[in-house]
């Protein structure tokens, strides 16, 4: 297969291009800064069309992945940055897609999960209610929301007859590779700081990365899905259980809460945001799980395993 990564420098992006460039497949990475990897990068700007929209010619699927990390402080410039990088690189990889000559199979856009409303106890399918509007959220959470859904409204503004259009709200997609989720988490546990965080009730929707890939393989097969996907291991659970099974499977005894208070210090030392990990996120996998999909973990002491495992490989 032809493969185009728009965007797809950082961790899911090298997870897809690993997988594909793997199994043989031609693999493009369209970034702003083209570097030497085991598979092609070609130079974009994620702003304006250029000669980078002939990389998408045949493709049999494009992913749309790029957009500024939120993993930082929601300052105006940050805020500007974060939205602008989703809406701009969304709306020119569409234009792209559109005039096309062999126009590609599949356009996989990348959302968020963050989309759906904070609840400890409202699962949210695809038909869920989108937040922004909870009364027990605090105010500065609807710039995320505000970002997602615009995010959404870039791809579905372009008309795209001969390209499928798959929009994924992805959960926590969770791979044993520096830098990426499950490393911060796991620093946290070895330091013997993974204990309770705040009240520890908020939900946590979580996906292993084998899932992740298996998933977006089989939206790419299956020609018949289009629109809203979520992408999201079928079994959330509460932050509190969620790290007492990381410290089981890592083997670590102990975990020291942290409280609120705390979390604010430490996220403006961080230099990122609470809402990172006080947002409660229940999601479920509702029409992966109507179509038949098999997950390969979806419980998480199994995947904590697994990635605990993993990790450990990758570090000796």
């Amino acid at each position: 297969m032809k493969i185009v990564l728009a965007g797809g420098s950082g961790q899911v992006g090298t997870l897809l291009a690993r997988h594909y460039h793997a199994k043989g497949d031609e693999v493009t990475v369209l970034t702003r800064r083209p570097t030497t990897m085991p598979w092609r990068t070609a130079h974009w700007d994620a702003e304006t069309l250029g000669p980078w929209a002939q990389e998408l010619e045949g493709a049999d699927a494009v992913f749309g992945l790029a957009g500024r990390s939120v993993n930082c402080r929601y300052t105006p410039k940050n805020k500007r940055l974060i939205m602008d990088s989703r809406v701009d690189s969304t709306s020119v990889l569409g234009q792209a897609i559109a005039q096309a000559t062999r126009a590609p199979r599949v356009w996989i856009q990348a959302s968020t999960a963050t989309i759906y409303g904070h609840s400890y106890n409202r699962p949210n399918n695809e038909d869920g209610a989108l937040g922004g509007e909870e009364p027990d959220a605090p105010h500065a959470w609807r710039f995320s929301i505000d970002v997602a859904k615009a995010w959404e409204q870039a791809a579905d503004a372009v008309e795209t007859p001969r390209t499928r259009k798959v929009i994924t709200r992805t959960a926590l997609t969770l791979s044993p590779d520096r830098g990426g989720i499950f490393d911060t988490l796991l620093s946290l546990v070895r330091r013997g700081l993974g204990g309770r965080v705040a009240s520890g009730r908020q939900m946590v929707s979580w996906l292993h990365d084998a899932d992740y890939i298996a998933a977006v393989d089989w939206l790419i097969a299956n020609q018949h899905m289009s629109g809203i996907v979520n992408l999201a291991a079928p079994n959330p659970l509460p932050m509190d259980d969620f790290m007492r099974t990381l410290r089981r499977a890592w083997g670590m005894p102990i975990g020291l809460p942290s409280t609120r208070w705390m979390l604010e210090i430490a996220s403006f030392l961080m230099q990122t945001e609470t809402e990172l990990i006080l947002k409660s996120r229940y999601v479920l996998p509702g029409r992966l799980l109507a179509e038949g999909f098999e997950f390969q973990y979806p419980l998480w002491p199994i995947a904590a395993e697994d990635l605990c495992t993993r990790w450990r490989a990758r570090s000796m």
